[in-house]
């Protein structure tokens, strides 16, 4: 089976300073990757190197077009780029207000996306949009709503629906329940999860939160100063951990 991403020797700096390096993997159609760290690990700097927002210094993250096969991504042209993350590509952020239009309604900001694609007739799109709003739990009501009158949730509900109403194959997540309380982290998680294998998508999610990993994740790199010090299957790395770093993470988990 050809890699969906295939990522060959990754690596940004800041100056002296190690964002990330050395970080190679192949992702497959269908399988949720894991990237986990504490603050400063470098998970993110990759994250922004994979999905085009950080140009990196060296290597290859090459996506498995559905024109052109396998083609490196850091050398497209910025258009190129930008179709890519309209259509097969998403990104959702930590903070919602970062990935919606606050000044447009719900509706709008699903149906964006729609338009950014060529969608152009509004009752499909208003109804593509209303169907969307509640496969992520928020009440039709609420379509004309601005995401400034909704909760953190909600708000991150709604940046899912927008990011994932045209059907990419890649999405990624940064921290995506970060900030929220503990129950609406749980709803949002099995909310996500259940996206993710009724759409068949394929994730990386980046996050310090092992629990959301367990449930979201097949597989697991353990970020640590920019290097990935430790990969493998999940429930494999999180249940008998080798490197003294990931057995550190693990360990600090079991105690609280």
């Amino acid at each position: 089976m050809t890699p969906l991403l295939q990522v060959n020797d990754i690596a940004k700096f800041y100056g002296a300073r190690v964002g990330c390096e050395n970080v190679s993997f192949d992702l497959y159609p269908g399988e949720v990757m894991g990237i986990v760290g504490e603050s400063g690990s470098g998970k993110s700097t990759l994250l922004n190197c994979l999905a085009g927002h950080l140009p990196p210094d060296r290597g290859a993250v090459k996506f498995d077009t559905r024109v052109n096969g396998l083609v490196d991504t850091v050398t497209m042209s910025e258009p190129e780029r930008r179709m890519l993350s309209r259509t097969d590509w998403a990104f959702v952020h930590q903070h919602a207000r970062d990935g919606l239009r606050m000044s447009v309604s719900a509706g709008g900001n699903v149906g964006e996306r729609l338009m950014a694609v060529g969608a152009r007739h509004y009752g499909d799109i208003r109804e593509t949009a209303v169907d969307w709003l509640g496969r992520v739990e928020i009440d039709e009501s609420r379509v004309d709503d601005r995401p400034s009158a909704f909760s953190g949730g909600m708000q991150q509900r709604l940046q899912i629906a927008r990011n994932l109403v045209t059907g990419p194959r890649l999405v990624f997540m940064d921290e995506p329940t970060g900030g929220l309380d503990v129950s609406v982290q749980a709803r949002l998680l099995d909310l996500l999860r259940g996206l993710v294998r009724e759409m068949g998508l394929s994730a990386i999610i980046v996050t310090h939160d092992l629990a959301v990993v367990r449930l979201l994740a097949d597989r697991l790199m353990v970020m640590k100063d920019g290097h990935v010090v430790e990969a493998g299957l999940t429930d494999q790395v999180l249940d008998d951990p080798q490197h003294a770093y990931t057995q550190l993470l693990v360990s600090s988990v079991l105690q609280v």
